[in-house]
C-alpha cells in the first residue's frame, strides 16, 4: 500500500473569526470537497457540513436529525482553490461577528460523476489516493440494494444521512472487534452506545471494494441520501478501537502518523463524539474539544491527549475516552511516520 507523504493535500483544519458579513476563508491548501465547521465561542449554533456533491450552499448539521437546508447562496456559497466563501448568516452558525470558528476540510475527487456499480446509480466524488468519497443516491425502496462508492477499496468507515427526512445520521465501521455490518451502527447525532438492529435495515451487509449495501432505513423510495465513505490509507487515516485503562497515564493508540484530527466515541457506553485537532491547540497536551452531537461551544478542561509522532496518548482517566470501556477512534494525519513499519509498545 502506497503511503501518503503529504497528508495536508487531503485533510487540513483552518481557524477563522466571523465578521457578520461576507468573507473568504483561505489557508486550506486545496479546494475542499467537504467542509465541516463549528462556532467555538457560542453555545447556540449548530455544526455545519457542506460538500461538493450536494452543492456548497446546502447544509446538514451533525448535532440534529433535520433534513438539509439552504440554497447555493446560503452560508457557504462556494468552494475556492484554497478554501471557501462565507455569506451573511442570520443564524450565525458559520460567520457570527467576532466568534471563533474551526473548519475541518477534506479533499475528495472534485466534480462528481455518475457511478453504476450498484443496483442504484449514484453520484460520486472520490479520491482513491486518500480513500475518501462523497456519494449521493436516491433510494428505490427495494431492500437490500447496493450503491457504488468509487473508492476501489472496501470502506472502513461510512457516515450516511437522509437529505430529505428527519432521520438519524448512521455511522458504520468494521474496525471494532465483533462488528456486524448487518446489525450494528452508531448515531452521529447522539451520545448513545453502539446500537443493534437485527432486521438489517441500516447497512444490511458488509461493503465491498465497489459497493455498499443498504436496508430500508437508508433506502426509502424516492428519498435522497448522502454518504461519506472512508477507506483506511497508510500515512493518512486510521480507524479503530482501544480499551481505556482508567489511569491519568492513559492508553496509547498507535496510528502510524502524527494526528491532525482525532474523534473518539464510546462503543459500549454512552459518551460524546469528542473532536480534537492540531490547530485549535497545537501543543501537548491538547485540551480543547468539541462534540459532534452537541451545539456547545468549545470546552477547555483538564482532560487532554498528547498528539505524538506515531499516535495519540491520553493524559486523563476521564470516562469520555479513557475509562474501563471500549472506544472507537477516527484519525487523520498531519505528518506520516517515516522510517519504520513496526508498531511500538510505547509512545515515542
Amino acid at each position: 500500500m502506497a503511503q501518503i507523504n503529504k497528508p495536508t493535500d487531503y485533510f487540513n483544519s483552518v481557524l477563522y473569526t466571523g465578521n457578520g458579513s461576507t468573507q473568504t476563508i483561505t489557508g486550506v491548501g486545496f479546494q475542499p470537497d467537504l467542509v465541516w465547521l463549528k462556532n467555538r465561542s457560542n453555545n447556540l449554533w449548530w455544526h455545519t457540513l457542506v460538500d461538493a456533491v450536494r452543492g456548497a450552499g446546502i447544509t446538514l448539521a451533525s448535532n440534529v436529525t433535520n433534513s438539509e437546508f439552504g440554497t447555493g447562496s446560503n452560508l457557504v456559497p462556494d468552494f475556492d482553490p484554497d478554501g471557501f466563501d462565507l455569506n451573511v448568516n442570520p443564524n450565525d452558525t458559520s460567520n457570527e461577528n467576532s466568534s471563533s470558528y474551526v473548519a475541518w476540510n477534506w479533499k475528495a475527487g472534485g466534480t462528481p460523476s455518475s457511478n453504476t456499480d450498484g443496483s442504484i446509480t449514484s453520484s460520486v466524488s472520490a479520491s482513491t489516493t486518500s480513500g475518501f468519497s462523497i456519494v449521493s443516491y436516491t433510494g428505490n425502496g427495494t431492500n437490500p440494494s447496493t450503491i457504488g462508492h468509487g473508492l476501489g477499496a472496501k470502506p472502513d468507515l461510512m457516515i450516511v444521512k437522509s437529505r430529505d427526512d428527519a432521520d438519524a445520521w448512521l455511522v458504520g465501521t468494521d474496525k471494532i472487534s465483533g462488528w456486524n455490518w448487518s446489525n450494528d451502527y452508531f448515531h452521529l447525532n447522539a451520545a448513545s452506545a453502539k446500537m443493534t438492529d437485527a432486521g438489517g435495515t441500516a447497512f444490511n451487509t458488509a461493503p465491498t471494494s465497489s459497493v455498499f449495501s443498504v436496508g430500508a432505513y437508508l433506502n426509502g423510495s424516492g428519498e435522497d441520501y448522502i454518504a461519506y465513505c472512508f477507506a483506511e490509507k497508510k500515512g493518512f487515516s486510521k480507524f479503530g478501537s482501544y480499551a481505556g485503562n482508567t489511569l491519568n497515564d492513559g492508553t496509547f493508540v498507535y496510528t502510524g502518523f502524527k494526528p491532525a484530527f482525532v474523534m473518539i466515541k464510546g462503543v459500549t457506553t454512552a459518551t460524546s463524539w469528542i473532536m480534537f485537532d492540531n490547530k485549535r491547540e497545537p501543543s501537548n497536551p491538547t485540551y480543547k474539544r468539541l462534540h459532534a452531537e452537541l451545539i456547545d461551544a468549545e470546552y477547555t478542561t483538564a482532560y487532554g491527549i498528547d498528539m505524538l509522532s506515531n499516535g495519540f496518548k491520553f493524559r486523563t482517566s476521564d470516562n469520555s475516552f479513557n475509562h474501563a470501556n471500549t472506544y472507537m477512534y477516527i484519525a487523520f494525519a498531519a505528518e506520516p511516520l517515516v522510517g519504520t513499519n513496526n508498531i511500538p509498545s510505547t509512545a515515542r
